[in-house]
């Protein structure tokens, strides 16, 4: 390949993103490449025809905002489709790099997609006509670069052509392009040296003035002028050092898959479980604007999950602890930047804090999180860090969702609406909430007139884990101990289950997964808990086709596709079998992880992972390429036979 230089834009400066390594060693060219295993795991076959489609996929990777698809064959374009603007829903070009050849002949030739490959970290297109072939590859080497490789057998020029969409205004510096968006971030074409370069309204052509086997650009998306401080560095590393960039890209993914592949499963499970690191990848954004952390989306696919949920965020962060603990951190401190001055953690966060709900908070499992990080580093500094947050926090429960103050706690909402307080059960609209009033607490603090048993069952967790990271960090805590008084107040022997009760204290009788909350967080004793694995055992009310859905299925209100009132949510399958598998069901927990796998629509096809299913079909229901079913599809690969 020749010799060639960059392009430097004086005015231009690259990102101060903190950027989260992969910590592996770069594989030799002895050691398997274990991506090409699993080709085509997620379909992002798409050719824009103008807006955003709602729950189309992208080729999206390290953290960034923009994505990519792979066109369909009938549109004969010859390049990747995009970059797609993942905040604002736009596509800032149908294919902003076309790539045709020249032969040494001077003679144009168009080249036709015979294949694209999707493999974990990259995409690949090859193409062919006559006696000329190119292989593409796109790869993401930091959340603000891709990188395009163009590759042929023959010495070719290269000839790349982009459409430029009309409302953006494009200019030419240097050997590159450059475009504003409304909002003030930056996309840009970075070609080496050795082109010419033209440009006119709606499209532009770099042509290469060497013969060559190889030819790389770079395609940049900026939040702003303030990122661009080490863009002329970051752009001639790429450049310069494009093997090594790549080969650190391909060991990062290699890193994820490896760590993670258990040899006594399946392939199918396998691909299950890199699926599921896929979903969450793509899913992962970079600091921008008032999100000064990274962390996870619940789906890049949607446009009404363009932030992070609290609830949310937990899951991710302990899926992310055995992939990259330095992100899952993160994952956990986007959250706590914005915990308010009485210790709530708002429902969800935006780049445009505008937007931020504090009307309600999420289901309290960030000691969980920061517990599954401490176990993937054993890093006590971030212990240190996190500790007084939680523990405000996990007080903060008591002040203002305890409404007779007898230790017992609520769901509620800042505003007094029962719709906010719904959503802080993370279960929004779930039939034990049909007959719920709102009471006053005081000044922005409302409580459901119920207690529900899965809110204290997680609240006794983070208990146990506060007093742990007390231990850990050798400082006083001195939190009351509820564990008896949960245990027996939610308890219905008659039942053998566990209830949410009215604040007359009557129980609240649907049989719902709160009551199997006390398994997952070990709060059950040994006999209720063979009481409640019983429940969970009946065919006709949560043994169904299709594992454990979010009400028994012999609820007169049962309703297989009703969101929370008989949907599968993958989450709350997870509790249920890791739940079983703390007190000793271990076969039994194999079984129900074995009929997910094997039952969910689409998890060994190329169809994504999605939001929720049906109970009975196993149909792919609501959002797709839906991070927490990702996160708890991974934990359940992970816990397979664990004892």
């Amino acid at each position: 390949m020749n010799k060639i230089k960059i392009f430097s834009i004086t005015a231009l400066l690259f990102t101060g993103v903190l950027l989260h390594s992969c910590k592996s060693e770069t594989k030799t060219k002895n050691q398997q490449d274990l991506t090409l295993d699993y080709p085509n795991l997620l379909n992002v076959v798409h050719t824009p025809q103008g807006k955003a489609v709602q729950g189309q996929g992208y080729f999206t990777d390290r953290g960034s905002w923009m994505g990519f698809t792979v066109p369909t064959k009938e549109s004969g374009i010859n390049g990747f489709c995009g970059p797609f603007d993942l905040d604002h829903r736009k596509w800032i070009s149908a294919s902003i790099c076309e790539v045709t050849v020249i032969s040494k002949e001077d003679t144009p030739i168009a080249l036709k997609q015979d294949t694209s490959i999707y493999y974990p970290g990259k995409l690949i297109m090859k193409s062919s006509r006559e006696n000329q072939s190119i292989d593409q590859e796109l790869i993401f080497i930091t959340a603000n670069h891709a990188l395009l490789r163009c590759k042929s057998p023959n010495d070719i020029y290269f000839k790349i052509t982009g459409n430029l969409s009309d409302s953006l205004v494009w200019k030419k510096e240097s050997h590159g392009l450059i475009t504003t968006l409304a909002d003030g971030e930056i996309i840009m074409i970075s070609f080496p040296e050795n082109i010419l370069l033209e440009l006119d309204n709606s499209s532009y052509t770099a042509i290469a003035k060497d013969l060559d086997k190889e030819f790389n650009l770079v395609i940049s998306y900026f939040n702003n002028k303030e990122d661009y401080q080490k863009l002329n560095e970051e752009i001639v590393d790429i450049f310069t050092n494009t093997d090594k960039k790549v080969t650190e890209q391909s060991a990062c993914w290699n890193n994820y898959i490896e760590k993670n592949i258990r040899k006594d499963m399946p392939d199918k499970n396998n691909r299950v479980m890199v699926k599921s690191i896929m979903t969450l990848m793509s899913n992962w954004r970079s600091p921008k604007r008032a999100l000064i952390h990274a962390g996870l989306v619940p789906s890049h696919a949607m446009d009404y999950f363009v932030g992070f949920w609290a609830w949310d965020s937990w899951k991710h962060a302990v899926a992310l602890s055995y992939l990259d603990p330095s992100l899952a951190k993160d994952q956990v401190r986007t959250m706590f930047d914005f915990q308010d001055e009485a210790g709530m953690i708002a429902d969800c966060i935006y780049t445009d804090p505008a937007e931020n709900n504090y009307r309600d908070t999420k289901p309290p499992l960030a000691a969980w999180a920061v517990d599954a990080i401490y176990k993937a580093d054993s890093d006590t500094s971030f212990v240190a860090e996190m500790y007084p947050k939680l523990l405000k926090y996990y007080k903060w429960w008591y002040i203002n969702r305890d409404h007779d103050k007898n230790g017992i706690c609520e769901y509620g909402a800042t505003d007094g609406t029962l719709e906010a307080a719904k959503w802080e059960s993370g279960m929004d609209n779930a039939i034990r909430f049909d007959n719920t009033k709102m009471l006053k607490n005081g000044d922005n603090a409302w409580s459901m007139d119920q207690e529900s048993i899965d809110l204290n069952a997680y609240l006794q967790y983070e208990y146990r884990l506060l007093k742990k990271f007390a231990e850990i960090l050798k400082i006083t805590f001195d939190e009351e101990d509820r564990t008896t008084l949960i245990q027996d107040y939610f308890y219905d022997n008659k039942a053998g289950y566990f209830f949410d009760r009215s604040l007359n204290k009557s129980f609240i009788e649907v049989f719902g997964p709160e009551g199997w909350a006390p398994l997952w967080t070990g709060l059950a004793t040994k006999e209720q808990a063979e009481k409640v694995a019983k429940v969970m055992f009946d065919p006709d009310k949560f043994s169904t086709y299709i594992p454990f859905p979010t009400v028994a299925a012999d609820n007169p209100k049962f309703a297989p596709r009703g969101y929370w009132r008989g949907p599968i949510w993958v989450d709350q399958v997870y509790f249920a079998i890791s739940g079983l598998r703390k007190y000793g069901y271990t076969q039994e927990a194999d079984a129900y992880t074995q009929q997910v796998f094997d039952r969910l629509q689409g998890l060994e096809s190329d169809a994504p992972i999605h939001e929720n299913y049906d109970v009975q079909t196993g149909e792919r229901l609501k959002a797709s390429h839906f991070s927490w079913s990702a996160a708890h599809l991974f934990l359940l690969y992970k816990e397979y036979s664990v004892k």
